[in-house]
């Protein structure tokens, strides 16, 4: 490693884990018997979602305010965040007494740039991605003379996200794997250099969404590489550049890099609050889309949720999304003689194959003549995809021939 790194050391890590304490909640590993059964391994989760602010990223900034000067902490504060980073630093600076400015992307959820302010920060919305909010927030602090506080290059921050590996190891001293969100890299960097200095045989895993994976191309290609464009709906890691000052440090500590698809995200948000009633936001599910990726038996598996601060909007989508991917819901169109007693006949064979019939629309106009034909759209709930074919089978040998059409919610 480079002469420079020597600053993220284990004193330091010592340190932060034992001041964050008085800012964090305790998130006591989770044992997951779904997770484990699916696996095959034993999977805990490590619940940062229920952090006090919502995400782990309180620790980051607590800790790294605190290393300031009462110099650098009066001239006020100011950061660029997606939402998570933006309550730490908020909620750090309202401890401290101090003026904090936020710089939130437009696309930041409601509910982040709420509690933001709640705690006392002012927000501006700026950009469509971090990257630029970050650009805009530097000019910022250079104009009004105000103390940047960065949401991941910096290796304070990191070292205060490192507390998470600390707690792990200390209630898990056994752990086989620990996997980690990746946005920046901030939390990965903390994590995985704090869990090799304290056991070099566990092994780190970052995970990023597919659709933002600039570590791992950056890995790919040995030297910090900017995407083009990031999309994903994990927008707490929807990051274009991982932090120059940490990528010797993620190069080094971090086993491997992994992606998960969007439609993975769903997945997962929905198993979480079926199978552990928690909400945990995309970013924080990563980890969880990522445990059916790892190629291992009978290892102990920590999953960070690194937050779960999404808004209801939000998470409504998801969960429609999510009923239509595992087959729950689905719409059929069926064309019927305009003549009556039809709609009673279509309404009972999905009633006999025990569907649930949930929205109906009738449109007499889809032909010149409609005695010959109207169409009739039915969306309906079932078990799944198994129970979805049934109800479509069954429909067929009615006389029908049901056509499946996109599901409008």
């Amino acid at each position: 490693m480079e002469a420079s790194m020597d600053k993220l050391t284990l004193e330091k890590f010592e340190e932060a884990a034992e001041k964050v304490q008085e800012v964090t909640l305790k998130t006591n590993l989770v044992y997951s018997e779904y997770f484990s059964k699916q696996s095959g391994n034993k999977v805990y989760l490590k619940p940062e979602n229920m952090q006090y602010t919502g995400a782990y990223k309180v620790r980051g900034a607590y800790y790294k305010i605190s290393t300031l000067t009462d110099e650098e902490r009066a001239k006020g504060l100011i950061t660029a965040s997606a939402g998570n980073h933006a309550q730490g630093v908020a909620y750090a600076a309202k401890i401290y007494g101090c003026r904090a400015v936020i710089v939130m992307p437009t696309t930041t959820p409601l509910i982040k740039v709420n509690r933001t302010k709640s705690y006392g920060a002012e927000v501006v919305l700026y950009g469509d991605v971090y990257d630029e909010a970050c650009e805009y927030a530097l000019k910022m602090a250079k104009e009004q003379g105000l103390t940047f506080i960065h949401p991941f290059d910096d290796l304070a921050v990191a070292t205060g996200q490192g507390s998470i590996a600390m707690e792990i190891i200390k209630e898990l001293p056994t752990v086989d794997y620990i996997l980690v969100p990746v946005g920046g890299g901030g939390l990965a960097t903390g994590v995985s250099t704090l869990a090799k200095l304290l056991n070099p045989h566990i092994k780190v895993i970052g995970v990023e969404p597919a659709g933002a994976n600039c570590l791992q191309e950056s890995l790919k290609k040995n030297t910090v590489t900017t995407l083009k464009s990031v999309n994903t709906i994990a927008d707490g890691t929807a990051v274009q550049t991982p932090g120059k000052k940490l990528f010797p440090y993620l190069k080094e500590n971090l086993d491997e890099v992994i992606t998960v698809e969007d439609y993975e995200l769903i997945d997962a948000f929905l198993d979480m609050v079926e199978n552990h009633k928690m909400v945990v936001e995309n970013s924080g599910l990563l980890t969880v889309a990522a445990i059916k990726h790892i190629d291992v038996k009978d290892k102990k598996i920590v999953s960070i949720l690194s937050g779960g601060n999404m808004d209801v909007i939000t998470m409504s989508s998801i969960v429609s999304h999510g009923l239509i991917q595992r087959g729950r819901i689905f719409t059929v169109s069926v064309l019927l003689p305009d003549k009556p007693g039809e709609l009673v006949r279509v309404a009972q064979i999905v009633a006999d194959a025990k569907g649930n019939v949930i929205k109906i629309e009738h449109n007499q106009f889809v032909s010149i003549n409609r005695n010959a034909a109207v169409e009739l759209r039915l969306t309906i709930e079932a078990f799944g995809h198994d129970h979805k074919d049934e109800i479509i089978k069954k429909l067929e040998e009615g006389g029908l021939r049901p056509r499946l059409v996109k599901t409008n919610l």
